[in-house]
C-alpha cells in the first residue's frame, strides 16, 4: 500500500473537517475576509468537542470516489474519522500519533502528530488552534448560496502542492464544507451535517489498537 497519497488525503483532508449548522435561507451582508476569518477562529477556539457526519469526494488522476462517515473531535489534539462507506476505514489522531488503517490492509500507517500538523491541513481549522490569516495567503471572501460565504486562500508553504483551499461557512462562522484543489488538478471536498458541538466524548474513543498480526509502518511526512 502506498504510504504517501493515501496518508496525505487522509491527513490533510481528514483533514480533514467538522459538522456544522446549515446556512441561512436569506443572504447576509458580505463581511470582509478579515472579519470572516476572525469569526471562524473565534467559533472553533471556543469549542471543546464536536461530533458530525461527513461526506468526502475526490476527483483526480483518473479516479472518482465518494466516501462518508462520522467525525469526532476532542481538544486537545484528538480527532477520529470513522468511515461507514467504505466500512472499516479509519483515520485517528490520538494527540501523539496519527493512525490510518483500512480493514483488510496488511499494515497500519502511523506518523507523529507534530509531523501531520505540518501539513497545514484543514485539521488546524477544526482543532481551533490557528489563525486563518496567518495560515493562508491572499484570503478572499465571497457570497455563497443559501446565505453562506466562502473564504478562499493559498495555504502557506504549500504552493508546490496545493493551489487553493476554500472554506464554506455560515453567517455564524460554522464550516459546512472544505474544498482543496491541488496543483495536479485533483479536487477533494468535505461537506458536514448533523453537528453536535461540545458533546461528551470519552477519551478511549481515540485509542487505537492495531489488529493482531498487522504490523505498524512509520510513514514519512509529505514533502
Amino acid at each position: 500500500m502506498s504510504l504517501g497519497p493515501q496518508l496525505l488525503r487522509g491527513g490533510r483532508l481528514l483533514l480533514a473537517a467538522a459538522l456544522l449548522p446549515a446556512c441561512l435561507s436569506a443572504q447576509q451582508p458580505l463581511p470582509s475576509a478579515h472579519d470572516l476569518a476572525a469569526r471562524v477562529d473565534r467559533h472553533y477556539n471556543q469549542l471543546r468537542s464536536l461530533k458530525a457526519d461527513f461526506t468526502e469526494s475526490y476527483q483526480g488522476m483518473g479516479v472518482k470516489r465518494t466516501e462518508s462517515g462520522t467525525m469526532l473531535l476532542l481538544k486537545p489534539g484528538r480527532m477520529k474519522w470513522d468511515y461507514t462507506s467504505p466500512a472499516g476505514k479509519l483515520f485517528l489522531l490520538d494527540g501523539k500519533y496519527a493512525w490510518f488503517y483500512t480493514r483488510g490492509d496488511r499494515q497500519v500507517q502511523r506518523i507523529p502528530a507534530k509531523e501531520l500538523d505540518d501539513l497545514r491541513s484543514p485539521l488546524r481549522f477544526l482543532l481551533g488552534h490557528t489563525e486563518l490569516e496567518k495560515e493562508m495567503d491572499s484570503l478572499a471572501a465571497a457570497a455563497a448560496p443559501n446565505g453562506c460565504f466562502t473564504l478562499t486562500g493559498q495555504p502557506n508553504g504549500q504552493e508546490k502542492r496545493v493551489t487553493r483551499i476554500t472554506l464554506t461557512v455560515t453567517a455564524q462562522a460554522s464550516i459546512v464544507a472544505i474544498e482543496m484543489e491541488e496543483t495536479d488538478g485533483a479536487l477533494t471536498r468535505f461537506t458536514f451535517t448533523g453537528e453536535q458541538p461540545n458533546v461528551a466524548i470519552p477519551d478511549d474513543a481515540f485509542h487505537f489498537t492495531p489488529p493482531a498480526g498487522v504490523p505498524i509502518v512509520n510513514a514519512l511526512p509529505p514533502v
